[in-house]
């Protein structure tokens, strides 16, 4: 009797202890196996001249640019080359699952100093976002995607203190053009892709994160000068590399 009512512990203990060992492997695992894509997309060649731009139509505009007059962020180019504003996103090698994820994150496109801020939004498909405003005067915002995309365009007018625009693409397209009815000069770009993204900085530099292991096509797209792709495999928690290169023209 004594040793029919002893022997459940130590298999009850055995059985807590193999629980909690798989869950600590299966973080690890979980932790380990989502990877990262860094690099740096560069000019080669001489940055065109950004033309600058004429707001004395608004003088609420034209104030906020009194100390450094605004010009055009067609291409933004830094002082080690690298070009701003690029938009790196995974073209091929992603699961169904991984492409379709939707970020929890909203970010924001701001109308500030009567320019789009940031110039190039990348999204996902039906990751919501908001346009908002800083200024002190009305903005139209209007959207233009290609018809039989599966995004339909909108334009609204957001005058001081509006409430934010929340809202989402329904498809990918690469990319939207954004402008402004009442400001002639506004133009900004939503690219709107599926799976992991990102957009270089001042420098250039980039980084994808939450990139699941495996072997992948990367896309760069830059507004003037079109895309490139590279190709990169990404080990399980690990961080791969690709670098791009455009030609000035």
């Amino acid at each position: 009797m004594k040793t029919w009512y002893k022997r459940p512990f130590p298999v009850l203990s055995a059985l807590v202890i193999a629980a909690v060992v798989f869950a600590m492997v299966g973080e690890k695992v979980k932790a380990g196996g989502e990877g990262t894509i860094t690099g740096t997309v560069k000019l080669n060649g001489t940055a065109p001249h950004m033309k600058g731009i004429d707001m004395s139509k608004d003088p609420v505009c034209s104030q906020q640019h009194q100390s450094k007059p605004a010009t055009m962020e067609n291409i933004m180019v830094g002082a080690n080359g690298g070009i701003q504003n690029v938009v790196l996103y995974i073209s091929d090698g992603l699961s169904a699952g991984a492409a379709s994820a939707v970020p929890s994150e909203e970010p924001s496109f701001d109308q500030k100093g009567c320019m789009y801020t940031p110039h190039v939004m990348a999204v996902d498909v039906n990751q919501k976002f908001k346009v908002v405003t800083s200024d002190q005067t009305t903005h139209n915002i209007h959207p233009l995607p290609a018809a039989g995309t599966g995004n339909i365009g909108w334009n609204k007018s957001q005058p001081p203190g509006a409430p934010p625009i929340e809202t989402d693409w329904k498809a990918q397209e690469i990319a939207i053009p954004v402008k402004c009815n009442i400001h002639p000069w506004m133009h900004g770009w939503h690219v709107v892709v599926k799976g992991p993204y990102a957009v270089t900085d001042e420098n250039g530099n980039f980084t994808i994160k939450n990139v699941p292991a495996g072997s992948y096509t990367v896309t760069a797209w830059q507004e003037e000068y079109g895309t490139q792709t590279a190709k990169v495999t990404v080990a399980g928690g690990q961080a791969a590399k690709a670098d791009f290169t455009f030609k000035a023209k």
